[in-house]
């Protein structure tokens, strides 16, 4: 079956926290509609806008279209079997109702909720990361562990996978998360063969993650 994912954007968000995975779930379908044509495509991402312009500015002032509107998506009740939060700036996402709305809807309607990078904080502010183990930038991950205690905040890991949240550590391990939910989503041969089509030394998690 398809995997619906819906990928966040804002102003300020990094770009390749949000153009790594998005690459990932890409090439996948690319790589699958050539090597398994018989087969359903295995990604469909909708790119998701929050405020009122679907032009987001991402840092360094690159312009993004995304698909639809997030307060469109609150409307009309879309879900998503994935949902991904991207990092960068996400002050103003993290007091956003209509973002912490969503991700509550998410965490209980999708199968995982990922964040890369700083995007572990708009997670840990709607309590979707309580109890959990996570991981975000090395830079950051002592204001995560101090701003939300009930979260085991974890340092030196590419990514964290604990079934219905998983968290990546900065901007590329963005990447590497992705390519290990291709795995989990699909299976391993097609996540594998989304690396080499990206030319990207795949770093896989080693804490255990499934």
């Amino acid at each position: 079956m398809t995997t619906r994912v819906g990928l966040l954007l804002f102003d300020e968000v990094e770009v390749l926290d949000a153009c790594g995975p998005f690459e990932v779930f890409s090439v996948a379908t690319r790589v699958a509609a050539r090597d398994r044509p018989e087969r359903p495509a295995p990604f469909a991402v909708t790119t998701v806008a929050v405020g009122a312009d679907r032009t987001v500015r991402a840092r360094g002032r690159l312009p993004i279209v995304a698909d639809v509107l997030l307060a469109d998506v609150l409307a009309d009740g879309t879900t998503f079997d994935l949902v991904v939060v991207p990092g960068g700036v996400t002050t103003a996402i993290e007091g956003d109702p209509d973002v912490l709305r969503w991700l509550g809807a998410a965490a209980r309607s999708a199968r995982t909720v990922a964040s890369v990078c700083t995007g572990a904080f708009p997670l840990a502010r709607a309590g979707l990361l309580d109890g959990l183990t996570a991981t975000t930038h090395w830079e950051d991950l002592a204001e995560l562990r101090e701003r939300f205690p009930a979260v085991r905040v974890v340092d030196d890991v590419r990514y964290l996978d604990t079934g219905r949240v998983a968290t990546s550590a900065g901007v590329s391990a963005g990447i590497d998360l992705a390519l290990h939910l291709v795995a989990r989503e699909t299976d391993e041969q097609l996540a594998v063969a989304t690396a080499r089509q990206m030319d990207h030394p795949w770093t896989r998690a080693d804490d255990g993650s499934p």
